[in-house]
């Protein structure tokens, strides 16, 4: 049955769901960036990101439906589950990060933080670039795997500035504002877990590449 399957033809508008989605995903990274800057612009950029979360939950759900309601689709059903939520993940843990700095009302951002929030942002753009090769993976593998392989190392930079960012903030507030100390551990682990995300989008578009080129 396999070869009456190739035949037929493939639902392909989960290549422009995917890339409907990474757009939002890219708008809430550059919000994100805004936000870092900090001051009076900090509410209104982290409003931006909660409503584009929202933009991309509305098109992580017509994926999912559409998995349940086509019978042949384009790649492995799985992977396309697991494709459109690690790409959602990523944008919540954007979500999660601007909720925390509006519980504290946190108005000022270390450089870390920031230089974090710049690899977000080139991240989101590759991710952008990676979904819009998917529809035609073959001619475009060794782009998609040159995408991933960056995404992975920009994630360990992530890393670095992740430990580098604590421990300033230790030595900083380690005799006196332990507050301070909390929540920036906790921002610089919110942005971490968007770093992750992305990686875990490079790793799924790997695995879809080993599959199906």
């Amino acid at each position: 049955m396999s070869w009456i399957s190739a035949l037929m033809p493939k639902e392909e508008r989960f290549f422009d769901l995917f890339h409907r989605h990474a757009q939002p995903l890219l708008a809430g990274a550059k919000a994100l960036r805004t936000l870092l800057d900090g001051g009076e612009g900090v509410p209104g950029a982290c409003q931006e990101i909660i409503d584009q979360e929202h933009q991309a939950d509305v098109i992580a759900r017509e994926v999912l439906l559409a998995v349940r309601r086509t019978f042949i689709t384009p790649f492995d059903r799985g992977d396309i589950q697991d494709l459109i939520t690690s790409l959602d993940d990523a944008i919540d843990q954007m979500q999660n990060t601007a909720k925390t700095i509006t519980l504290f009302d946190v108005r000022a951002f270390a450089p870390p933080m920031r230089q974090m929030a710049d690899i977000i942002v080139t991240a989101a753009e590759l991710t952008l670039e990676a979904v819009g090769l998917l529809g035609k993976m073959r001619q475009n593998s060794a782009r998609l795997n040159a995408i991933a392989e960056e995404i992975t190392r920009i994630e360990e930079m992530a890393d670095q500035l992740y430990d580098q960012g604590r421990k300033a903030l230790y030595l900083e507030h380690r005799t006196a504002d332990v507050m301070s100390f909390i929540v920036g551990t906790d921002i610089y682990s919110h942005l971490e877990k968007v770093v992750d995300r992305f990686e875990d989008v490079a790793n799924r578009i790997s695995g879809i590449l080993i599959e199906n080129v």
